[in-house]
């Protein structure tokens, strides 16, 4: 096992990298997980990891998969380089995002369409929620917090590794969803927008939820095939909508 002592180490300046910039997160196309429940939900699928790093006194479980997983141990004051939460774990992996073939993204039947959610908080809980309301992907568009932002994954508690997520042109996904014969749904407080729990569907659908201060914005709520509405029965002004979209998710594949 490999064992790392100092800060100034190449490889420790790349791990905080991971965690703490988004451009960094992009050009290699790697991210960084800490904690041992999402390491080890990050093994389930383990060809994703590259690299397990673990805090020198910190013992793995003896049943993880790690037989041909390279692992690096460190010293507390590396690990506090590139850890996130204030009572770190002590374990991390470096994982590789995935990258998605042209007929799987086609086979989508129910899909979660993201516009311009800027908390990484509330994106992580809408990732988790399309995960456990079985939906095929979740797609973010422009403006979106990242998906590899260690707030997002914490919040995701692990459906990053469940469940297909990527970065895409909103409106191009949209038509691709329609030519499919996958109807989309954007949620929109207007006239013509219909109470979610009225809808009929064949059980394709894409749900398509947008910013919480300004909505979807309106070149794609144009483009919908149907526009819904959560009712506000007391006197809330609004629901937050990582709240909203389990609402509706569920109320679609009821």
């Amino acid at each position: 096992m490999k064992r790392i002592e100092s800060t100034q180490n190449a490889l420790v300046k790349y791990w905080k990298k991971l965690a703490t910039t988004r451009k960094e997160r992009e050009r290699s196309g790697e991210f960084l997980v800490e904690g041992f429940h999402l390491v080890e939900e990050a093994l389930k699928n383990n060809e994703q990891v590259l690299q397990l790093i673990v805090r020198e006194g910190v013992d793995l479980p003896m049943l993880w998969p790690i037989d041909n997983v390279a692992v690096v141990e460190v010293t507390a004051a590396v690990a506090k380089e590139f850890a996130e939460t204030e009572t770190s774990q002590g374990v991390f992996a470096v994982c590789k995002q995935p990258l998605l073939e042209e007929d799987v993204m086609a086979s989508w039947r129910k899909v979660l369409l993201i516009d311009a959610v800027q908390d990484p908080g509330n994106i992580g809980t809408m990732i988790r929620t399309a995960d456990a309301a079985g939906l095929d992907a979740v797609i973010l568009g422009k403006g979106c917090a990242d998906l590899y932002n260690p707030k997002t994954l914490r919040s995701a508690q692990g459906s990053h590794f469940h469940i297909p997520v990527l970065r895409g042109d909103l409106e191009e996904w949209i038509e691709q969803l329609q030519d499919n014969n996958v109807p989309v749904f954007g949620t929109a407080l207007d006239e013509d927008a219909v109470v979610y729990s009225d809808i009929e569907h064949t059980g394709a659908f894409a749900i398509m939820m947008g910013n919480e201060g300004s909505g979807i914005h309106p070149q794609l709520l144009s483009m919908t095939d149907q526009n819904i509405i959560i009712p506000i029965l007391g006197q809330a002004e609004s629901l937050n909508v990582a709240v909203a979209t389990g609402i509706v998710l569920y109320g679609f594949v009821k």
